[in-house]
């Protein structure tokens, strides 16, 4: 009887040690993740800092464009 309950008790043990390895695992390989998403999120968009000008209204001028109508007449 005390070989059994000595046997289960490494088994669980066991199991014990490796829902940790594997939680430890879990971890590691998310914050792999974590940083390869970070790395790939910027290429996603190019040029996102002229996403601005597509929200802006039509008569928009940018800066200096007074000038531009002066010399221009337009």
């Amino acid at each position: 009887m005390v070989s059994e309950e000595r046997l289960q008790q490494a088994e669980k043990e066991l199991k014990e040690n490796q829902l940790r390895v594997i939680d430890n695992r879990i971890d590691e390989l998310t914050a792999y993740r974590a940083n390869l998403a970070k790395q790939i999120a910027p290429s996603n968009k190019v040029g996102k800092d002229l996403d601005q000008l597509d929200t802006m209204p039509c008569e928009y001028q940018p800066p200096g464009g007074e000038a531009k109508e002066a010399l221009t007449g337009e």
